[in-house]
């Protein structure tokens, strides 16, 4: 009896996780223009919703917390401290909640053929920081005119930030992605999820409110939240170097260097229990869409 060699072929359905997805960069390539093009089809203003709606939020905010409640008072430059935050903020809701939706969205794919399923959510992902970019530009835009000069400090807490803020979006995506694809009422704790993140982050206030306001141990909590570390060096970044301050170093929370590498933990975290639950689903995936 002749035995047949299967030393390349693989178990369907049995890869290498997020791994594997360096290995179909076409497929992701594909995906990517099908999300970017898709997105404003049949749109008369196209891509510039990308613009409209992320100005639409920050007049809102701005008038609330800034003229209503004067907090421009008391930070200089109000406008770019909070769009700062608003951008971030943004890019997390963005991408956490396309990759939640990604393998139900993709159900005709998912069922027909087998490929990593962390293309989907991974495509996504990459889709909202395209979609983030427009807004990044803005905001760039108004800190040149207020005098803003890039330095290795600033673009390298906007680097750390957008890490941080990709490394927990991607692994709440995976983790939620994979729940909602039998448990719809996942992405209701997807939504509440997204609405705490504007809040639970000193975007419309300063994280000085918050240490003032908090005893020690309650603000060590709070600073846990990778995504106030997050905002935070987007304020370092395009915020701090538009203010009078002297020191930029003072427009940090003091624990600022354990505070990133905490983030960075717990971001390698979340995407770990992401994946390890992403890959217990998706062997049912098919059936369950």
């Amino acid at each position: 009896m002749t035995s047949v060699d299967l030393t390349g072929f693989q178990t369907p359905g049995r890869g290498r996780g997020i791994l594997d997805v360096f290995n179909h960069g076409y497929l992701l390539r594909l995906l990517i223009r099908k999300g970017t093009a898709t997105r404003y089809r049949n749109s008369v203003l196209g891509w510039t919703w990308s613009y409209v709606k992320p100005a639409a939020q920050f007049f809102i905010y701005y008038f609330v917390m800034g003229v209503v409640l004067q907090f421009h008072r008391d930070v200089e430059n109000f406008a770019v401290y909070l769009f700062a935050g608003v951008v971030a903020i943004n890019l997390f809701n963005e991408a956490f909640g396309n990759a939640t939706h990604s393998i139900v969205d993709n159900r005709a794919l998912v069922r027909k053929i087998y490929l990593p399923r962390e293309l989907f959510p991974i495509s996504t992902i990459i889709i909202a920081v395209i979609h983030f970019l427009p807004q990044v530009a803005i905001l760039l835009l108004a800190c040149i005119l207020l005098g803003w000069t890039p330095t290795f400090l600033s673009i390298g807490a906007f680097l750390l930030g957008l890490i941080i803020i990709l490394m927990v979006s991607l692994g709440l995506g995976l983790l939620f992605g994979a729940l909602n694809v039998r448990y719809r009422d996942a992405q209701n704790f997807v939504e509440i999820i997204r609405m705490l993140s504007t809040w639970a982050s000193p975007v419309l206030y300063t994280i000085a409110m918050v240490e003032k306001a908090l005893p020690d141990w309650a603000f060590r909590i709070y600073m846990l939240n990778p995504l106030t570390t997050s905002v935070e060096l987007f304020h370092y970044a395009f915020w701090a170097p538009t203010t009078s301050a002297s020191d930029l170093s003072a427009t940090l929370a003091p624990s600022i260097g354990t505070d990133i590498l905490t983030s960075l933990g717990i971001g390698i975290a979340v995407i770990v229990i992401g994946q390890i639950v992403f890959r217990r689903f998706e062997r049912s995936f098919a059936q369950d869409l």
